[in-house]
């Protein structure tokens, strides 16, 4: 068997070039269509394959598009990055996760994502639930997890950490994250992202210091 190819149950053996080849298909037409105006065919034809290798590779629309968005959050920040790592500091995992998140919600396609999802606001149900249960609430249930793990050992005081984990990614995102999404503001440079990230850690850590 060639090691381009993998298998994933039973059937013919996957191509992992194709299944990227749809992937980043269906990122750029649900970006531009919608969740609703994007059809499987559209996929294929983006992605230079038939329908049935779309289907082969995703049972539906809605695993493709859960898989997309899933995928560009997990290439900025992977599960391990929710790790405690006792040879680093408290506020060296903070800081490590907010400049993750920052950079996450601030590229271009997050920033574009975003906007869709306001402009199809009540319209396009399934796609905002998809987004949000494979997105921003997976991260925040991983985040969620971490702080209490860190309450459980000593090193923070979270009575709360559902809520202290929307604390973090609220502040890091900021009203600046606003003024980007509707148009009147231009991103951080990174001297500000990072001075604007080592404000809200610390800041966060003053809140829940043991």
């Amino acid at each position: 068997m060639s090691n381009n190819l993998t298998r994933s149950g039973p059937g013919r053996p996957k191509d992992p070039a194709k299944r990227d080849a749809i992937l980043a298909a269906a990122t750029t037409l649900f970006l531009e269509q919608g969740y609703s105006g994007t059809s499987m065919d559209a996929i294929a034809a983006a992605a230079g394959v038939s329908k049935l290798t779309v289907y082969s590779h995703f049972k539906d629309k809605e695993a493709l598009f859960a898989a997309a968005v899933e995928i560009k959050c997990q290439g900025q920040m992977p599960l391990p990055i929710f790790h405690f790592d006792e040879s680093q500091s408290v506020e060296q995992v903070l800081l490590r996760i907010a400049r993750s998140f920052h950079e996450l919600v601030t590229q271009d396609d997050a920033v574009n994502l975003m906007r869709l999802m306001a402009a199809q606001a009540g319209q396009d149900q399934t796609m905002a639930r998809l987004f949000f249960e494979v997105g921003p609430q997976k991260t925040l249930l991983d985040m969620e997890r971490l702080l209490a793990e860190l309450d459980r050992r000593g090193l923070l005081r979270v009575a709360a950490p559902d809520r202290a984990a929307d604390h973090f990614f609220s502040l890091i995102k900021g009203c600046h994250e606003m003024q980007v999404l509707i148009g009147c503001g231009e991103p951080m440079t990174a001297e500000e992202a990072e001075a604007h990230i080592t404000d809200v850690v610390a800041m966060f850590l003053r809140a829940y210091a043991p």
